[in-house]
């Protein structure tokens, strides 16, 4: 655990550092919110074309093998993005080029790396393992965005150099990680229809379909830090130093956060405690579009990605503890293009907003349409919302077809 915590580390930190120094050159380059948004749909799309095909590979190849390839695979396309800005680009073409392939790798290693946990972690420790990989996350999200923005202010070649050294690092740990427990992997030939088990498995157990679009839903339309280059720019100041260290306020949230829950995890009222969260979440978004003054949105930061990070916690423990070991990375791969939907998707759905409302009004608006998608999964998702204990998660799981 102690390899899968650093790889963690290590890995997020490379992959933040990057996306922050990355809004910047694109912004630089362009100056349109637009762009930014164009950035994130690059990224995401190899994760919703993949989806059948990576999580089989998950299930059908020694996940630790797979993780190395295609992080070694990200750590050269970070390379490729260092020796593009350090020739002084005028176009962003390129850019989305190389995201678009660092997006394919992702979407390979996340489902490979995401399930490793469940094989490694001592018996009834999952709840704790899940907090303590959160708080690795979260404070890469603190040192992350700070490495980016001060490394770009040096030089914009810094910050990817940086990432593929993480990655690689990353890479590293995994590759000697011993399983406590074997990985059930699947002999029989691999079909479209094995390949869309795990969406079959997520429509047919309204526990884990409430769980997962509930993220994509709610960072979908509150996704507000792909616009936050844009709102350094216009109303809050502080260049790409305070653009750093707004987005490692949202880390220092999450990172108290997480750090709790290592210590106290949640263990009653979990599906009321997810929605609520994700309410609060909304709200800090909203606190964010309308201020102009730099310390209240680095508050609003702080708040907001808190609150997600125990979105996250009861998401990140609820869908493994749902999902068969054999069909693991088949759903893990599902669950990722939900994800990518939340970030990458809504980094482009903020684009848009933002190039036709203005960022403050676009990221405002998101974290009010975040809320009414808390009210709608209240009424819709009773599965999800009465949850009280993650025991009740592997009842429901014995229940589902």
């Amino acid at each position: 655990m102690r390899l899968i915590l650093s790889a963690t580390f290590l890995h997020a930190g490379a992959v933040i550092a990057q996306f922050t120094a990355l809004g910047k050159l694109v912004y630089d380059i362009t100056g349109r919110e637009l762009d930014l948004g164009w950035l994130g749909l690059a990224e995401f799309a190899p994760v919703l074309l993949l989806v059948t095909v990576t999580g089989s590979v998950a299930d059908r190849f020694d996940r630790r093998r797979v993780a190395v390839v295609f992080l070694t695979g990200e750590a050269l396309c970070a390379l490729a993005l260092a020796w593009y800005a350090s020739t002084g680009p005028t176009a962003v073409g390129p850019i989305y080029v190389i995201g678009a392939v660092f997006g394919t790798c992702r979407a390979f290693a996340a489902p490979a790396t995401r399930s490793m946990p469940v094989n490694v972690a001592p018996d009834g420790s999952l709840p704790r393992v899940t907090a303590l990989s959160s708080t690795s996350w979260q404070l890469s999200s603190i040192v992350g965005p700070v490495v980016g923005g001060v490394a770009y202010a040096i030089g914009p070649t810094w910050p990817f150099v940086i990432a593929a050294a993480m990655v690689m690092g990353s890479a590293l740990c995994i590759g000697v990680v011993k399983f406590r427990r074997k990985q059930e992997i699947r002999a029989e030939r691999p079909t479209l229809h094995s390949a869309l088990e795990g969406f079959r498995f997520v429509r047919r157990t309204p526990l884990l379909l409430g769980a997962i679009a509930l993220d994509l839903f709610a960072v979908l339309f509150g996704g507000a830090v792909a616009l936050l280059p844009a709102l350094v720019d216009k109303r809050l100041g502080g260049g790409a130093v305070g653009l750093g260290f707004l987005r490692a306020a949202g880390g220092v949230g999450a990172g108290v956060t997480a750090l709790y829950l290592a210590w106290r995890p949640i263990s009653r009222r979990v599906g009321r405690t997810l929605l609520v969260a994700v309410g609060v979440f909304g709200v800090g978004t909203v606190l964010l579009g309308a201020t102009r003054q730099y310390w209240v949105a680095f508050i609003a930061m702080m708040v907001l990605m808190g609150a997600d990070m125990v979105s996250v916690f009861i998401r990140g423990t609820i869908v493994p503890l749902a999902t068969p070991d054999e069909m693991r990375g088949r759903v893990l791969a599902v669950e990722n293009v939900f994800i990518g939907g939340s970030n990458e998707l809504g980094a482009w759905e903020s684009g848009m907003a933002g190039q036709a409302l203005g960022a403050s009004w676009a990221v405002a608006g998101g974290g009010l349409a975040c809320l009414v998608i808390v009210a709608a999964w209240w009424v819709g998702f009773p599965a999800l919302r009465d949850v009280d204990r993650f025991d009740d998660v592997i009842v429901q799981r014995g229940a589902a077809p």
